[in-house]
């Protein structure tokens, strides 16, 4: 392209002097000029309110204005046009005064040549664009900082202060110049800062560092930089330094750390997220429970971290009414890092700005998992013990109702002997109606209150014995009957009227549910239930017991009946062939004893009732018997699998309390995982045969595959007799039922580890 042309604005009264220079430009250069004359001041002001010049030549004595006066005009009019001044021999003091007076340069008449006038408005030109570049470089620099806490200086070799730019309030800059930081400032921050400053003079490098100097109002933070000042041959004649006060922001800082040491101590879990649902705060309590670290979680969604897939609808709800709001409370299904599910108490609160404008939600979550399972148990209890009283007091109603009709039924035939021998079979299906009537409401009233018998003291065994005997007599020969009974089980405290009803009631129900045959199995042994064992159980109690279990391979019963099968008149029989009586007796009957009674049941595997009763041998005597006592561990690393919450906290704390380490998973996907990471580390797997996503015993398959050696201990809750034989399959090295006490487990780990 083409170099534009130079606008040339020359304020000239002398017609000779005008031709002169147009015929110098002319000569000189190829460069194009556009040169206007003008005459007179007042028609140039006039003009550069109409139109740019590049460069103005300007005659100081003009017809309508002379001298300085010309100049002071003219550049107030354009000061961002750089002004040549003309003048004679004589005036070249004027001249001079015009310079200092922002003028870029001067040529006195009679002593131009073309190149001189070329280059000196080259110059003139150059000179005020760089000034002008530097004039805005310099506002900007005065804007930036006006507003800015940042206080800038330099400083010679000797680190006396030549230039500072500072904006605080009543402080002035002239006082310190010339001054060094000794002179300002105690001995020791002085040498503090001397050092470094020194240290960049010396190495030409910058450093960057926070320092505290003691004032007046205390000690205060600043964040200093300090960078070497060059010359134009780059050699360091000083520093130039820039220092902010950061003493609010170390204070906040340091409350922020206080806040957050306070927030690790608690065992909840404190979270905050933004708007976008994104974690900015992250405490160890959230850790602990939720398993991922702070550095996982942060910048994370929390849908990410908590849920497998989408949440459930009160999350949604909790949002909206917490950003409506500004609170909710409730309680929320999560899920861990490792897959478990807890339930969680979680109370959200809105943090605003102080415009109210919404910044962040603060989220507080405690585990009320263990709590809820527990209150589960309690309600069940207590919904019995409602039903139970009711029960009673129909059975009261039921008894007065029934007694005449049967005693009619009975005095009938003798009053009227021959209506009797025409309608007898009426009568007698009466008779029979009112006596079923009475065996049922003697059945409620075992429920409700477990109708009191005659108590001794009696062996159990033997009334399996009775029980075995009869059912063999009268179940269907496809039903194979096992009995497996400790050889020095303890005796109980009961009616033994009562107990081989309960174990009849459950033998005929094992039986209704195989209809196409199977496996029973009537089991009894001893248990010494400690605190551990308790906390597994809200009915049981510290103490010794004696086990009775009846365990089917039938159809099983579904989870989501499990919780009303001990309710009178709850049956899942067809019409007619069952009462709905029988468990709620079997648990009257128990608990009027001082027990408690498990089920454990898997649909199309089997059930297994475990009736809980004191042992009436004393202490004493029970801890005579020759036992073994279990060993502290030697820091054996063991992979706890089950997917009950309050199961791997307990398992986990007696284990670490006898010396073991644990890792702790929840189904069988994650168990294979962590062993695959820890093989080298892991000396045995407590494993859980029932578990979701995969089953304990494919996960069990899978690690022996894994490490052929590896050492296995079964758990389960059911131990139907088919679990049990797939087990058995699997070259297991031990097995133990739950709930299992701590010195069961401790005795089976150590007989494996050591076998």
């Amino acid at each position: 392209m083409p170099e534009q042309p130079i606008k040339v604005l020359l304020v000239e009264d002398n017609p000779g002097d005008v031709r002169l220079l147009q015929e110098f430009l002319w000569d000189v250069t190829t460069a194009q000029f556009e040169l206007m004359p003008v005459e007179r001041l007042d028609r140039t002001l006039k003009l550069l309110n109409q139109e740019s010049f590049d460069v103005i030549l300007l005659d100081l004595s003009l017809p309508d204005s002379q001298g300085l006066e010309t100049f002071i005009t003219l550049h107030r009019q354009a000061p961002a046009i750089p002004i040549i001044v003309l003048t004679g021999l004589d005036d070249e003091n004027l001249a001079l005064r015009a310079m200092q007076e922002g003028a870029q340069d001067y040529l006195v008449k009679g002593q131009v040549s073309g190149d001189l006038l070329v280059r000196c408005m080259r110059y003139a030109i150059e000179r005020q664009r760089i000034e002008e570049a530097l004039r805005q470089s310099e506002e900007r620099f005065r804007v930036a900082l006006k507003n800015s806490p940042i206080v800038v200086f330099n400083q010679d070799k000797e680190l006396r202060y030549t230039w500072v730019y500072n904006t605080s309030p009543g402080f002035i800059n002239e006082e310190i110049l010339g001054k060094r930081d000794l002179d300002l400032t105690a001995a020791a921050d002085a040498q503090l800062v001397f050092d470094i400053k020194q240290r960049v003079l010396s190495t030409g490098i910058g450093i960057r560092k926070e320092v505290s100097i003691t004032t007046a109002q205390g000690i205060r933070y600043f964040d200093l930089t300090v960078e070497p000042l060059r010359n134009e041959a780059q050699e360091v004649i000083g520093v130039t330094c820039a220092s902010i006060d950061i003493s609010d922001r170390k204070l906040a800082e340091e409350k922020i750390r206080e806040q957050a040491a306070l927030l690790d101590v608690t065992t909840d879990a404190i979270f905050v997220r933004d708007l976008d649902n994104r974690v900015i705060l992250w405490n160890k309590g959230a850790e602990n429970l939720y398993g991922w670290l702070v550095q996982e979680a942060y910048g994370k969604k929390v849908v990410e971290l908590l849920y497998d897939d989408e949440p459930p609808e009160e999350v949604e709800i909790a949002l909206l009414t917490v950003i409506n709001q500004g609170k909710w409370q409730g309680e929320l299904p999560r899920v861990t890092k490792s897959g478990k599910k807890v339930l969680v108490s979680s109370r959200w609160s809105l943090v605003c700005q102080e415009d109210g404008t919404p910044k962040s939600i603060l989220t507080v979550d405690t585990d009320i998992t263990e709590k809820k399972q527990l209150e589960t148990q309690l309600f069940r209890a207590q919904r019995l013990e409602s039903i139970g009283t009711l029960a009673s007091g129909i059975a009261h109603d039921l008894n007065n109702i029934l007694t005449p009709i049967l005693a009619v039924s009975q005095l009938l035939p003798l009053k009227f002997p021959n209506i009797y021998s025409e309608h007898e079979h009426l009568l007698e299906i009466l008779e029979d109606s009112a006596r079923r009537g009475a065996d049922l409401v003697k059945q409620v009233l075992s429920f409700a209150r477990g109708v009191e018998g005659k108590r001794m003291t009696l062996q159990v065994k033997h009334l399996i014995r009775e029980v075995v005997k009869i059912i063999k007599q009268t179940f269907p020969r496809s039903i194979e009957v096992c009995i497996d009974v400790a050889p020095d089980l303890w005796t109980v405290y009961g009616d033994s009227t009562q107990l081989h009803q309960v174990l009849m009631n459950l033998c005929v129900n094992a039986r209704d549910a195989m209809p196409d045959g199977g496996s029973l199995t009537i089991s009894a042994e001893n248990l010494l239930i400690d605190e551990n064992y308790a906390r597994m159980n809200l009915d049981a109690k510290v103490g010794p017991y004696t086990v009775v279990t009846v365990a089917d391979t039938g159809v099983g019963i579904p989870r989501e009946i499990v919780e009303r099968i001990f309710e009178p008149f709850f049956t899942t029989k067809e019409l007619g062939k069952g009462t709905g009586l029988g468990l709620s007796t079997v648990i009257g009957i128990v608990k009027s004893h001082g027990g408690f009674v498990n089920v454990y049941s898997e649909v199309g595997r089997g059930t297994q009732f475990k009736v809980y009763l004191p042992a009436a041998q004393k202490i004493q005597q029970i801890e005579s018997t020759p036992q073994l006592e279990p060993l502290a561990g030697k820091e054996e690393l063991i992979l706890v699998v089950d997917d009950e919450p309050a199961i791997q906290e307990i398992t986990r704390a007696s284990l670490e309390t006898h010396n073991y380490k644990t890792l702790v998973a929840s189904d069988g996907i994650e168990a294979i995982a962590l062993y695959a990471q820890n093989r080298d580390k892991i000396s045995a797997v407590l494993m859980d045969i029932m578990l979701p996503s995969l089953d304990g015993l494919t996960a069990i398959r899978t690690l022996q595959k894994i490490n052929p050696s590896v050492k296995i201990v079964a758990t389960s809750g059911l131990a139907s007799s088919s679990k049990l034989a797939q087990a058995s399959t699997t070259n297991i090295s031990g097995f133990i039922s739950k709930p299992y006490t701590v010195k069961e487990l401790l005795l089976t780990l150590q007989k494996v580890l050591n076998g």
